[in-house]
């Protein structure tokens, strides 16, 4: 079981100002949490392969095509500042 001066320490640590209400309630979370957590420790997983996701997911994303590009005159038509043929951006790196 987690002590109300574990939660004192965590939420000093986050910078965390609780009122006495809320250091009982997250201290019952807390408790709540790490109960299931060692739950969750007591299931044997011999032989079950580690996953990132519980479900396959599928790539929504089409597959890369080439198209027309633009010419740099065409690319460079509508910049608000240009030097040659480049954009002129703001410096934002000091000397």
């Amino acid at each position: 079981m987690i002590s109300r001066e574990e939660v004192q320490h965590v939420a000093r640590l986050a910078r965390l100002h609780l009122t006495d209400d809320e250091l009982e309630r997250m201290r019952e979370q807390l408790d709540a949490i790490l109960a299931y957590i060692d739950k969750l420790r007591q299931l044997d997983v011999d032989g079950v392969e580690p996953t990132s996701h519980a479900v396959p997911l599928m790539d929504v994303m089409r597959d890369d095509a080439l198209g027309p590009c633009l010419t740099q005159d065409e690319a460079l038509a509508n910049a608000p500042d240009r030097a040659d043929e480049f954009f002129r951006v703001p410096r934002i790196i000091a000397d």
